[in-house]
């Protein structure tokens, strides 16, 4: 699969979803207190960082960027989705967000402190995956830091239906070793990873969930 071809086909498959997604998503943090506690490791040590600004990559309707807002962290979003961003800023009009593509960020060199991509590369081809880390370690300043969550696997699944549609949509788990490599591979250095079980409301269609907490080196 080609980068334009899969860009295309997950933007058609979220702009399907996107009012959908963002109801059955909304309250899902309540119910993951890990997911909440890594969100709330990496808030603290960007602001302990004194970055100005984080960027939510890949933010659907923009619930991740308003959970870091709510922490203290002056957070915004881009996502490929034009109907995602539309409905984050319904949702959230308090909030920047904009259109984009994690494989080539409208972004300046080091022109951010902080970058989440949450779930947001899990329909990338792996072949992919080291343009997308090469491009976050691109935008963020020295010292900052990124947190990647994604699922835990070896594998390559095909979606035809989610969140009430038909939808056409890969989804790959990937060895959380070999997410270290890449990342170390771009320039990134791994601080700390938290691996759990699948929840009961993730079961029996996820696996294991992964969160990677890295940074970028002063000197790189």
């Amino acid at each position: 699969m080609t980068e334009s071809t899969y860009l295309h086909a997950t933007q058609v498959a979220y702009d399907t979803v996107a009012a959908d997604y963002a109801e059955l998503l909304r309250d899902e943090l309540v119910s993951k207190p890990l997911d909440r506690a890594m969100l709330a490791a990496f808030a603290e040590v960007v602001q302990a960082s004194g970055a100005k600004e984080v960027a939510d990559l890949g933010c659907g309707p923009g619930r991740i960027t308003a959970h870091l807002q709510s922490l203290g962290v002056n957070a915004f979003g881009i996502d490929l989705s034009p109907e995602m961003v539309a409905v984050a800023r319904r949702d959230h009009p308090d909030l920047r967000f904009e259109e984009g593509s994690m494989t080539a960020l409208n972004l300046a060199d080091e022109a951010v402190g902080g970058a989440v991509a949450w779930y947001s590369t899990v329909h990338t081809p792996p072949e992919v995956l080291p343009t997308v880390f090469t491009e976050i370690h691109r935008v963020l300043t020295p010292g900052g830091h990124l947190l990647i969550a994604f699922k835990v696997g070896d594998e390559r699944r095909h979606a035809s239906h989610g969140y009430g549609h038909k939808l056409s949509l890969d989804i790959y788990w990937m060895p959380p070793e070999h997410i270290a490599e890449l990342l170390s591979n771009a320039g990134l250095v791994l601080d700390a990873q938290l691996i759990r079980e699948p929840d009961e409301s993730e079961k029996p269609r996820s696996g294991r969930q992964a969160f990677f907490l890295a940074h970028k080196p002063y000197e790189s």
